[in-house]
């Protein structure tokens, strides 16, 4: 049987949903990891109706689509949504390709950064999905 490597970055933080964090500033950067869209599959929509809301950690901010299966995509921290990535929405492929680059889905203005800190690292996710 073939085992995938899991690409796991060390410089973001991640939820046991499988969405990952990257901050710059009081901005995060979110997406989903590369466990999770291996587990999903070919993914054909990413739908993100939640831009310039703000939402709590843990709340649905939006869902992803592959052949066989929607999954909802949950807020590692609180704050306002301020971007989609529009790309992903043309070529929602791009989260197979690239979860941690051009795959990205959304930008979130954090209410607290600090709140990321709270949040799995590499070895912590890891562990978490065996």
């Amino acid at each position: 049987m073939y085992l995938r490597r899991m690409n796991i970055p060390d410089n973001l933080k991640y939820t046991k949903e499988h969405e990952w964090v990257r901050l710059e500033g009081d901005v995060a950067v979110i997406g989903i990891t590369d466990f999770a869209q291996g587990e999903l599959g070919d993914i054909v929509f990413v739908e993100v109706e939640t831009v310039d809301e703000t939402l709590a950690a843990d709340e649905v901010f939006g869902t992803i689509e592959a052949v066989k299966t929607v999954s909802d995509l949950f807020m590692p921290v609180a704050g306002e949504v301020v971007e989609f990535n529009e790309t992903v929405e043309d070529d929602p492929s791009l989260v197979n390709d690239d979860p941690y680059g051009e795959g990205w889905l959304i930008k979130v203005k954090v209410a607290d950064a600090a709140a990321v800190d709270g949040l799995l690292d590499a070895a912590g996710y890891q562990a978490h999905i065996g």
